[in-house]
């Protein structure tokens, strides 16, 4: 639903954008619960993780040739690479390479990505301003709550992507933050970025397209172009939020529930980690298949295996796609992701790549996968997770297993461990052991730095695989 008149101050202006412009212009780092600020400092983490090991692939190393990403080239590290660039460069290339692996931190009650759709514009963004960590923390944390509170009030369609979407108004209060804009410019910054949401498609994904990755990048640019258009002169919609999230990509924008508990629930301490470079809701067939193998003694062999039946929610029973071709793929096919889990016994980026999908005791054993909706699990979620497997082997034997609850969310998160060495092992490859400790350890302390100086020399280090 649509603000009313009602709901518009002398100016025309929304009366619930206004609060939003308050409350990013008027909070201080001060002001953030603890909890909140770890939260942030551990996002940065995985955000530079994960886009360390997405521009490893080749098509972001041919990307960032194209666009003039070269030693010392600019204020701002194409992370994982001995390359730099422009802010609006740098933020392009990592805001691509941190879906690449669909690795990266989403929101379930947002029906989005928050993280991956603001950091990648803000920290090339503080690179470039010398801001101090304190401010880069802050930032991120205003675009991740911006952003999530618009897509938790809107009514997405399920035929939308969530990258590409709410992100760019995160990504644009971040940069708008970093900045220094008042409250008239923090809305028409908001209102200029949410007229740049892309109508993306959850179809490119299902065949396989890694333009899908491009959404990301579009958000990183989108936000830092936000604020150049309005430091230039440039208006926005008077209601960008409400018309783009109300009647165009979404069935309905609510604003009372993008203000809901506003600077007292922070919804960035709501979302989760992956521990499964696989999209979302597949992490519920895994889980469950987790689950039914705990049941078994030993371990088991994919061509032991007759068959497994996965019934789920409907968002889960879209990826039940058996014949994959790509590395891209495979991250979102329940039927792939069961097989090369049960062919490898890990979850890794080596479980999802080229070799795995060429590898034919998979694909044979992805054959035998069945996905199929439960309409009673479907109209539980998001509040459950609900996920049943069945998994019969050749000798007649079976094992269930069940999800109620995703891990990683909160409701059941992961240890903390198991998430910081997830860093580890997408950085130390790259970048060395000592040296990926030095990353992490700069991003652990960004509230008590008064520049990025240490973060960015880390960043600059060559990688010690990337050419």
């Amino acid at each position: 639903m649509l603000p009313t008149a009602a709901g518009l101050d002398p100016r025309g202006c929304p009366a619930y954008l206004e609060q939003i412009a308050r409350f990013v212009c008027t909070t201080r780092l001060e002001d953030l619960p603890p909890a909140v600020v770890d939260r942030a400092k551990r996002l940065i983490a995985d955000c530079i993780a994960i886009v360390t090991a997405g521009n490893q692939s080749d098509e972001l190393k041919a990307l960032a040739r194209s666009v003039g990403a070269v030693p010392a080239g600019g204020p701002s590290w194409v992370i994982g690479t001995p390359h730099s660039a422009s802010p609006r460069d740098a933020a392009f290339l990592n805001g691509i390479a941190s879906t690449w692996h669909d690795f990266d931190e989403g929101s379930t009650i947002a029906y989005c990505h928050p993280a991956s759709q603001s950091i990648p514009a803000a920290l090339a963004l503080a690179q470039a301003l010398q801001s101090s960590g304190r401010d880069l923390l802050l930032a991120v944390v205003l675009g991740y709550e911006v952003s999530a509170r618009v897509g938790r009030a809107s009514q997405m369609r399920v035929s939308v992507h969530p990258h590409g979407t709410c992100g760019t108004i995160g990504s644009a209060v971040a940069a708008a933050r970093l900045n220094g804009f008042d409250e008239a410019g923090v809305r028409q910054v908001i209102n200029i970025a949410a007229t740049m949401a892309m109508a993306t498609n959850r179809q490119a994904m299902l065949d396989e397209a890694t333009v899908r990755n491009l959404y990301t990048g579009h958000t990183a640019l989108a936000g830092q172009i936000a604020v150049q258009l309005a430091q230039a002169g440039f208006t926005g919609q008077r209601d960008g939020i409400g018309f783009t999230f109300g009647t165009v990509i979404a069935d309905g924008f609510d604003p009372a529930i993008a203000l809901k508990d506003l600077g007292s629930d922070w919804l960035i301490t709501r979302g989760y980690f992956k521990l499964h470079p696989a999209g979302r809701y597949a992490h519920a067939a895994i889980d469950a298949l987790e689950d039914a193998l705990a049941t078994l003694p030993g371990t088991i062999k994919a061509e032991d295996v007759a068959r497994i039946d996965v019934r789920a929610f409907r968002l889960a029973a879209l990826l039940s796609g058996k014949h994959v071709s790509t590395s891209f793929g495979a991250k979102f096919s329940i039927p792939f992701a069961l097989a090369t889990l049960i062919h490898h016994g890990r979850s890794n980026l080596e479980a999802f790549d080229d070799a795995a999908v060429a590898n034919p005791v998979i694909q044979a054993l992805a054959s035998r996968v069945e996905v199929s909706e439960v309409p009673e699990y479907t109209a539980l979620y998001p509040d459950q997770h609900r996920c049943d497997l069945v998994l019969t082997m050749n000798d007649g034997r079976q094992a269930q297993g069940r999800c109620n609850m995703m891990k990683g969310d909160p409701a059941n998160p992961h240890r903390p461990e198991d998430v910081e060495q997830k860093f580890f092992d997408l950085t130390a490859p790259i970048w060395g052991d000592a040296h990926a400790q030095s990353i992490y350890q700069a991003c652990l302390t960004l509230d008590s730095a008064a520049s990025l100086a240490r973060l960015t020399r880390a960043l600059a280090a060559p990688a010690i695989s990337c050419a």
